[in-house]
């Protein structure tokens, strides 16, 4: 199925996917904004961009490449997760940096913060601080607040490129189950596909 688009563009839509919520477009549009903000914010300074693995990958990637001051970027792996999408209520680190951190200033990169995910954001930025950086913030490419405010999870970012509360969202980086990371858009799920409807 093609959807028309504003802009005369046209966007290959998925079969599991039930309608485009952001284009590959506003996406770069957005990250651009956020990769210029992070460079006057840190310019001078001894900054390291921290993805967790796998969701941010792209968002860094494309973050990284769009900022205007010389920056470093590592990667974290993290389980939070079990085989059936469900939160197992434990956090371990699986993959950590590859170099220290001690006096940079450590921004950690994830994909959305909905409540489990703003919960691991808030224990990484527990594990950075033990590590002596200097400073440590959040950003994510995506925001759920209604859902944290609903958990009573109190971790907002401190940078953000969107804030969505659809139930569930895929592509650039979001999967559900592995699959749809490599979407160019960010699309809402059919919820026949998670169980949801």
């Amino acid at each position: 199925m093609i959807v028309e688009y504003e802009r005369t563009m046209s966007i290959k839509l998925h079969s599991d996917i039930a309608s485009v919520r952001l284009s590959a477009d506003d996406i770069s549009s957005r990250v651009a904004e956020l990769a210029q903000q992070l460079s006057r914010d840190y310019a001078g300074k001894d900054v390291v961009l921290v993805g967790v693995l796998t969701g941010s990958a792209i968002f860094i990637a494309d973050l990284v490449r769009a900022m205007s001051i010389p920056v470093s970027f590592d990667f974290l792996a993290v389980g939070s997760y079990g085989p059936d999408a469900k939160i197992s209520g434990v956090v371990k680190i699986l993959k950590d940096l590859d170099s220290p951190v001690e006096s940079r200033h450590v921004v950690l990169v994830e994909d959305v913060l909905n409540p489990a995910m703003a919960r691991r954001a808030e224990y990484l930025a527990e594990v950075m601080r033990a590590r002596r950086v200097a400073s440590v913030r959040i950003c994510t490419l995506l925001d759920k607040p209604d859902a944290r405010t609903k958990a009573g999870v109190t971790v907002t970012p401190d940078y953000c490129g969107f804030t969505l509360d659809e139930a569930y969202v895929v592509g650039y980086g979001l999967d559900y189950l592995g699959n749809y990371r490599a979407l160019p858009y960010i699309g809402v799920l059919k919820p026949e596909v998670y169980g949801g409807g």
